[in-house]
């Protein structure tokens, strides 16, 4: 058995002091618009092609799910440093911030088409990726805030041990009798 004392520390291979304290507010945010923005713009692309084949509101929300599956993978591992991959649980989270956005989306679109009866490609493209990046700065900060949250907690210091006080004996503790 070790003895306890106040100094005592956990060692450097301590799963509690190893495990990532992932990367700050600043870097997490421009990892996550290198990771999301980059595919939110291939996304943007491939939403009006995929649409000259099916009704835009299905183009973008099979793009929105594939897209959302890819980028929950690279935020866990990336953006917000949690060092593993993220469970069922992280990615249904996350869904729901991409079902925020893509409502976002599709109001914007709606609303650009209420206005403009026939917009060029270009037009869309513009309203579809502002839109895309106002619920992205959302998005962010669900992810960071929420979902991915625990990957990032510091490790609470280790409690000192403090040593137990010894009885003091007296002479009529030692001679009484139970």
């Amino acid at each position: 058995m070790e003895p306890q004392t106040a100094d005592r520390t956990q060692s450097p291979s301590s799963p509690s002091l190893s495990s990532p304290a992932g990367p700050g507010p600043l870097a997490s945010f421009v990892r996550f618009v290198v990771c999301g923005g980059g595919i939110g713009v291939l996304s943007s692309f491939a939403v009006p092609l995929a649409a000259m084949t099916m009704p835009w509101a299905v183009a973008n929300a099979v793009i929105t799910v594939v897209s959302t599956l890819l980028c929950t993978e690279l935020h866990a591992l990336f953006t917000f440093g949690t060092g593993r991959r993220p469970g069922w649980r992280r990615h249904l989270q996350s869904s729901g911030s991409a079902a925020a956005a893509y409502a976002v989306t599709c109001a914007a679109m709606f609303l650009l088409h209420v206005i403009q009866s026939a917009p060029g490609m270009l037009t869309e493209q513009a309203v579809y990726l502002t839109a895309s990046g106002l619920a992205g700065i959302g998005r962010f900060l669900v992810l960071r805030l929420f979902v991915f949250a625990s990957g990032r907690k510091t490790p609470r210091p280790p409690r000192p041990v403090l040593p137990l006080p010894r009885p003091v004996l007296t002479q009529a503790a030692v001679g009484a009798t139970c």
